[in-house]
């Protein structure tokens, strides 16, 4: 089989689920708005800033990886910076080959300028309108659902649900929690789950990555994720060998096709996974789970769709069947109306690939 070239992945339609508005935006946009907003970086050059990024956020600790976002959070604290962050990010991302996305950010991280909960939504999905045409007239199409975040450390869970419902009709597609795992379990939140629920609303929960088994259990069994974000510990609950022997958990998400939203770069990063090579996506995929494949943030890793797919070639020899699984998993497993996923998935995606594939 001849290996998939970097420019051919380029092309191909891609679907991702898990990127972090805060964690892509482009090194000189920083610099430009972080001297309009007199806030100092580690420097001012923009390649050696990107670099400083990938630099700090891989030191094998969630906690000091996401101690990178203090510079990107302090420079979106005004609707005009929240609007050109969020039209380069759908614009970086079309560019890249997605068609669709789903950006999370939290809205109670942009308050320090005075803005309310809802004009820093406003302005984002004003960005991701106006990042999405400007794309359009470049010749890529793609679609930017919104969620939102609230901070797992924090006690706004349930006015973030509320928020995140308020504007279920004009763009955000789904709620999520973030932030360091440890000693913040997601049942901290139950009330924003039981209100979601109620609400016909879909969520996720960042669980598996930092902490083990138990905080992908919370997640699913008494909070009721919809996905998992990171899930890559739930290997833990594999016994690896000739015959991979499942347990109870690991079974439950397999046989409920919970997908597991992960991102192979940034789960190196954090020490969640010791290498790409090594990575469980690729025992995942075997056994036949959810999986997706996803950036988490662009900035800290370096990373694009592109070459996360091109990583997991490399690393597991996959062909354009296998990063179809991925694309057609994801889309599946998006937050938007069952018609619209099957559209994109029937219109798009397959139409693209079976032409690279022939």
């Amino acid at each position: 089989m001849v290996p998939i070239g970097y420019e051919e992945i380029v092309k191909a339609p891609k679907v991702l689920l898990h990127d972090h508005l805060d964690g892509g935006l482009r090194p000189a946009t920083i610099v430009e708005l972080a001297a309009a907003a007199g806030h100092e970086l580690p420097t001012t050059d923009p390649e050696a800033l990107g670099r400083w990024f990938v630099e700090a956020a891989d030191s094998g600790s969630l906690e000091r990886y996401l101690e990178t976002f203090a510079h990107t959070v302090a420079v979106m604290q005004t609707a005009e910076s929240l609007r050109r962050v969020a039209a380069e990010c759908a614009v970086d991302l079309a560019a890249d080959g997605v068609v669709y996305a789903e950006v999370r950010f939290a809205p109670e991280q942009h308050l320090e300028r005075e803005l309310t909960l809802d004009q820093v939504v406003q302005a984002v999905l004003e960005g991701f309108a106006q990042g999405t045409a400007e794309a359009a007239r470049a010749g890529h199409q793609i679609r930017v659902g919104t969620l939102l975040t609230a901070m797992r450390h924090a006690a706004r869970s349930q006015e973030i649900a509320e928020l995140a419902v308020r504007y279920r009709d004009t763009g955000v597609v789904g709620f999520d929690i973030a932030g360091a795992e440890a000693g913040f379990p997601p049942t901290r939140h139950l009330d924003a789950f039981e209100y979601l629920q109620r609400e016909n609303f879909h969520f996720t929960i960042h669980a598996g990555e930092a902490f083990g088994l138990p905080s992908i259990w919370q997640a699913i069994q008494w909070c009721g994720a919809d996905r998992l974000g990171h899930g890559v510990r739930i290997v833990d609950d594999i016994t690896r060998g000739d015959q991979p022997e499942l347990g109870r958990l690991a079974a439950y998400v397999r046989d409920k096709r919970i997908p597991l939203e992960l991102c192979p770069s940034s789960n190196v990063q954090t020490g969640a996974a010791e290498s790409i090579a090594t990575h469980p996506i690729g025992l995942l995929s075997d056994l036949q789970f959810r999986v997706t494949v996803n950036t988490d943030n662009r900035l800290m890793s370096g990373t694009s769709m592109s070459r996360e797919m091109a990583l997991l070639v490399e690393a597991f020899d996959y062909g354009w069947a296998d990063l179809r699984r991925f694309t057609i998993n994801a889309m599946k497993s998006a937050f938007i109306p069952f018609d619209e996923r099957l559209r994109i998935i029937d219109e798009i995606i397959k139409p693209r690939y079976a032409a690279l594939m022939s």
